[in-house]
């Protein structure tokens, strides 16, 4: 017990200090480039992915290439803002009432109301359920009512 400088190591992976791995030896890819049979990076890129079924949409793609000019987002037409606006005031709801009954930010109503928002379709569903009015399609402004049995 009084050799302090006299170390131990018990275990099947124990090995002295400094004494690196096994050297492995090189991959099959290694030795065909040693030979010459690959003389450029020939292994696949995109192994493992499924990029061979991505859709490419090469019309839409070669159109924004033929337009210069970035289009803005299209904006809610200013017939649904009023709309919205009458049939919330005939049931007599302000902004932040219809918006918590529908799950929105007060702000987001008032953005629709002055035409200022992009059109999401979930919100403009919820908002036609809520006052009863259409707000999509050739009729705006027209009684919501449910869909017709056929």
């Amino acid at each position: 017990m009084a050799d302090w400088d006299n170390v131990t190591v018990i275990g099947s992976k124990a090995r002295p200090a400094g004494a690196g791995g096994a050297k492995v030896g090189p991959t099959a890819y290694e030795r065909a480039k040693e030979v010459g049979a690959i003389t450029d990076n020939d292994r696949k890129v995109a192994a493992g992915t499924n990029k061979g079924h991505a859709p490419v949409d090469h019309q839409r793609i070669a159109k924004l290439d033929r337009e210069n000019e970035v289009a803005p987002p299209p904006k809610v037409a200013p017939s649904v803002g009023r709309a919205i606006q009458q049939a919330r005031m005939a049931k007599e709801l302000t902004q932040k009432d219809l918006g918590t009954k529908i799950n929105e930010k007060p702000q987001v109503i008032a953005e629709y109301e002055s035409g200022k928002a992009v059109p999401n379709a979930q919100i403009l569903s919820k908002m036609e359920r809520m006052l009863g009015v259409k707000l999509r399609g050739k009729d705006i402004g027209a009684p919501f009512g449910p869909p017709s049995k056929k």
